[in-house]
C-alpha cells in the first residue's frame, strides 16, 4: 500500500452516484493516509442512488486541478450525466488531465473524460455501455475488471462496474502515490 499522506484527493460526485464507488474510494484512500474532499457542482447534501448522503467539501465552481494530487470520477448514470453539463466540473476533468495528474474512473464516471477531451490515445475500461462513446472520442476500450494507463499522459485507472470496486480501490491506493 502506498503512503498517501500527502495527497489531497478530489472525488467528484453529484446526486445519483454509486454509492459503494464513493464510499469505498474515500474509505480507501482515507485508510492509506490521504485526504479526500468530495466536490460537487451544488453546496447542498448530494445523495447516492441507495440512500448515502454526503455534504460537498468544495463546490466544482471553485475547484482547481493544482489544488488535488488526484480526482476519482464515480459512476451512477445520473451522476455522470448530471457532470458532464456542469462547465465547471468538466474543466477540473480537463485540468487535471493536462496536468498529467492520476485519475481513476469507474463505470458511467469515465463519460466525463470525453467531455474533458481527456481519452484521446488512452487505453481503458468502463461500463460496457461507454464503450462506443470512449472508442468515438479516440480511446482503446478492453474489457478487464481493472486497467492502469500510464503511457505518459498521466495516470489512468478505470474499472467497469460496482463489481470491480474493490481491485479499483487497490489500484487507486497502490498507484496514486508513487
Amino acid at each position: 500500500m502506498s503512503d498517501l499522506s500527502k495527497w489531497t484527493i478530489a472525488i467528484l460526485a453529484t446526486t445519483g452516484f454509486e454509492d459503494t464507488e464513493v464510499s469505498q474510494a474515500k474509505h480507501a484512500v482515507e485508510q492509506a493516509g490521504g485526504r479526500v474532499l468530495i466536490v460537487a457542482p451544488q453546496d447542498s447534501i448530494i445523495t447516492g442512488k441507495r440512500g448515502t448522503a454526503f455534504t460537498p467539501d468544495m463546490i466544482t465552481a471553485d475547484a482547481d486541478a493544482a489544488s488535488f494530487g488526484g480526482l476519482i470520477l464515480p459512476g451512477g448514470v445520473s451522476n455522470a450525466d448530471q457532470l458532464r453539463l456542469d462547465e465547471h466540473a468538466v474543466e477540473l476533468v480537463r485540468g487535471m488531465a493536462t496536468a498529467g495528474k492520476p485519475i481513476a474512473a469507474i463505470c458511467h464516471g469515465a463519460w466525463i473524460l470525453t467531455d474533458a477531451d481527456a481519452v484521446t490515445g488512452r487505453t481503458l475500461t468502463s461500463s460496457p455501455t461507454l464503450r462506443t462513446d470512449l472508442v468515438n472520442a479516440g480511446a482503446t476500450w478492453v474489457d478487464e475488471e481493472v486497467c492502469i494507463d500510464d503511457g505518459g499522459a498521466g495516470l489512468l485507472i478505470t474499472s467497469r462496474t460496482k463489481a470491480d470496486v474493490e481491485a479499483f480501490n487497490a489500484a487507486i491506493v497502490e498507484n496514486f502515490g508513487r
